[in-house]
């Protein structure tokens, strides 16, 4: 009986240590092939989610798998960080072992929030306007702007609107500085930060202000990785 328990007990220690070993390979391998479709600088972060993780490399088949990417540069807009969740991915253990380059691997459907920071957002406002916040879910801008050959102080709450190829910045409630009338100040705020062509084919469904900028929502369905 002793010598069962024991068994038993190694076998169980084996499995472990087998589990963790393949989900290891196959998080390296995903990373490696997300890396080298969408050009990334460097490899992403890969949690395969489910224990055992064993009984989903048999079937080929992954529930959910959460995905962190680092910087990077789109239709040149700095992209702060990308974090989005797999679901249904297909991808067989017995390729992966044989020919892993040659083995497809694809998602059902993809959820993420891509983060752009409020340095970026600047840097593609008007000229003299800066991107700032209170640390709440505003978006806010101040700076100058020129009328009729002078710096006229102005600050606005900005309104987020997701349009063709991007995100549309325009002011809701504009304050000017000074006595100096002002001609339909939004046109002189308004801007557009062109957001496309993003990895994991994300396409925007939604977009929020945060303490850190603006939080870009999106989702994509039938998505190769490799």
């Amino acid at each position: 009986m002793r010598k069962l328990v024991v068994a038993v007990a190694l076998l169980a220690i084996v499995l472990v240590v087998l589990d963790r070993v393949a989900v290891v390979g196959v998080q390296r391998e995903i990373a490696r092939q997300i890396e080298a479709k969408y050009d990334l600088a460097e490899a992403p972060s890969v949690q395969v989610k489910g224990i055992p993780f064993l009984t989903q490399a048999i079937s080929g088949r992954y529930e959910e798998i959460s995905i962190g990417i680092g910087k990077v540069e789109r239709e040149g807009v700095q992209l702060e960080r990308i974090d989005a969740t797999l679901y249904g991915v297909t991808a067989p253990l017995s390729d992966l072992i044989q020919n892993a380059a040659a083995t497809e691997i694809r998602a059902d459907r993809v959820t993420g929030t891509v983060v752009i920071s409020r340095q970026t957002l600047s840097a593609h406002a008007p000229r003299g306007i800066k991107v700032e916040g209170a640390g709440d879910d505003k978006l806010r801008v101040s700076g100058n702007v020129p009328v009729l050959g002078n710096q006229v102080p102005v600050t606005a709450d900005m309104k987020i609107q997701v349009v063709q190829g991007g995100i549309r910045l325009t002011p809701a409630n504009v304050k000017i500085a000074g006595a100096i009338p002002v001609p339909n100040p939004e046109r002189l705020i308004s801007f557009t930060v062109p957001v496309k062509n993003l990895p994991l084919n994300l396409r925007i469904t939604r977009v929020k202000s945060t303490s850190e900028g603006l939080a870009v929502q999106g989702t994509a369905s039938d998505v190769p990785l490799r």
